[in-house]
């Protein structure tokens, strides 16, 4: 049911008031305003079309460039992985050789010490020796002197 204002649009006059005009039909802006609009609109179906399209292009190579970063930084961590692993083997070595310099080096100070103490203990057993062997053959003086 038109409404109030509706209905008073269509009675009122035409033209001008002044001479008499052909048409006597009133104005119906709303039509005209819708048949104005319609080309805009259909315009605007267009538009839509293309930003959809430009939107849907968008995410697919949004997903893509997504997945071409995964797959980069999957294989920045395989061969961060890799180096780490190469870098851990190095430093083992590297220690390994370290701790293989310092049990050569003394293990070298423990030899010359050795030899330091097989010289003094050949000095002191020459020695002990002589008075060992002067002592035994006193001794041995003796009991024949005092042997009958």
């Amino acid at each position: 049911m038109p409404s109030v204002r509706e209905f008073l649009e269509r009675l009122r006059p035409s033209a001008t008031p002044g001479a008499p005009s052909a048409s006597g039909v009133p104005a119906d802006r709303l039509r005209e305003r819708s048949a104005e609009l319609e080309g805009v609109f259909a315009s605007l179906a267009d538009v839509q079309a293309e930003a959809e399209r430009i939107r849907s292009d968008s995410d697919a190579r949004a997903r893509r460039l997504r997945e071409e970063a995964a797959e980069r930084a999957r294989a920045l961590v395989a061969k961060a992985r890799r180096t780490a692993e190469a870098e851990r083997a190095a430093a083992a070595a590297a220690e390994q050789d370290q701790a293989r310099s310092i049990v050569a080096d003394i293990l070298a100070r423990a030899e010359d010490e050795a030899a330091r103490i097989a010289e003094r203990a050949d000095a002191r057993t020459a020695g002990f020796a002589q008075a060992v062997a002067q002592r035994a053959r006193a001794e041995l003086l003796q009991s024949s002197a005092d042997a009958p």
